[in-house]
């Protein structure tokens, strides 16, 4: 007997293994997957903008960094003591506003020449509430605490959110033609907008996801963590604190189910090697300075030696 209803996945018909290099871009559930990445040491890379939510706000960044348009001094500005872009998450602020300047362009250039060399690129998108600057007359990606006053918040339009979305695969195929894109939608309710309004968010956000392309038949792939969230593991007992954000067992699950159909099976034997001495070195031995403890360090170190040889870029 089946006691829950199971997401069907179509598996991806250019799936990922160690070869290949990937870049992550979109909300916090971005994160969370890049972590996973990062524990089975792929090469990942993710959200160096930091966390965005919005399509349009993702889609200028990559209009930035496609056609290397550099940050300069009229691109920042200061409040609460600290130096602030509009198009990046706070994360990125500074007190030094030149520092600033090279933290963006610094990231602009190297995510130019990361995107041209990736194999594959996952993009997460978390809402379609957007925040407009009332003075410049432009949705920003964070509004950095500035006061309410100096927005107006709206919802995307299907229409706009499905030209923001191809207009963003056409700047990153003009640089790579050959990338491969997976597409998600965050798990995470935004209940601070309102219980009805999150739902209405999302569902913009799938409507112009399935309008812009056929998944069944397109080269382009979609991942269903939003829908194995709430369907899969619709039971608070997956949930954090806050009841919104999936906790670390649901988290295991979709990378499992992610995993499964999107990493090449012939390197499920790396990740398990990977995984193995990740363990290991979590390990804590209660007498260090034993001989046992020195056998199982110097078995531990042969183990990466060898993984090593066979995957270069692996480093723990």
């Amino acid at each position: 007997m089946q006691f829950r209803t199971q997401i069907p996945i179509l598996k991806s018909n250019s799936p990922i293994d160690y070869n290949s290099k990937i870049l992550s871009i979109g909300s916090c559930f971005a994160q969370n997957m890049a972590e996973k990445f990062d524990y089975f040491k792929f090469q990942n890379e993710t959200n160096p903008f930091g966390i965005i939510f919005n399509s349009v706000s993702i889609e200028k960044l990559f209009q930035r960094v496609c056609n290397l348009d550099f940050y300069g001094e009229k691109d920042v500005f200061f409040h609460n003591e600290r130096w602030h872009s509009f198009d990046v998450h706070s994360d990125l602020s500074n007190a030094d506003r030149q520092e600033l300047l090279e933290t963006l362009n610094k990231a602009l250039t190297e995510t130019h020449k990361q995107l041209k060399e990736a194999t594959h690129i996952i993009i997460t998108f978390g809402t379609s509430w957007i925040y407009r600057n009332l003075e410049k007359d432009e949705i920003v990606a964070n509004c950095h605490k500035v006061p309410q006053k100096q927005f107006s918040k709206e919802l995307l339009s299907v229409e706009a959110i499905q030209k923001s979305i191809q207009n963003t695969i056409e700047l990153i195929q003009a640089l790579n033609p050959d990338i491969n894109f997976i597409f998600t939608i965050s798990p995470v309710r935004h209940i601070k907008d309102g219980f009805v309004e999150n739902q209405l968010s999302k569902s913009h956000l799938f409507t112009a996801l399935h309008n812009t392309f056929d998944f069944r038949l397109s080269t382009f792939n979609y991942f269903p963590s939003y829908e194995i969230m709430m369907d899969e593991l619709r039971d608070y007992r997956f949930y954090g604190e806050d009841m919104l954000h999936p906790n670390q067992i649901a988290i295991d699950y979709i990378w499992k189910l992610f995993s499964e159909n999107y990493i090449a099976e012939t390197d499920f034997s790396i990740m398990k090697e990977v995984d193995e001495i990740q363990k290991s070195l979590r390990h804590r031995s209660f007498n260090p300075e034993s001989e046992q403890h020195q056998k199982f360090l110097d078995n531990l170190q042969k183990k990466i030696n060898l993984l090593g040889e066979k995957q270069p870029h692996i480093k723990f």
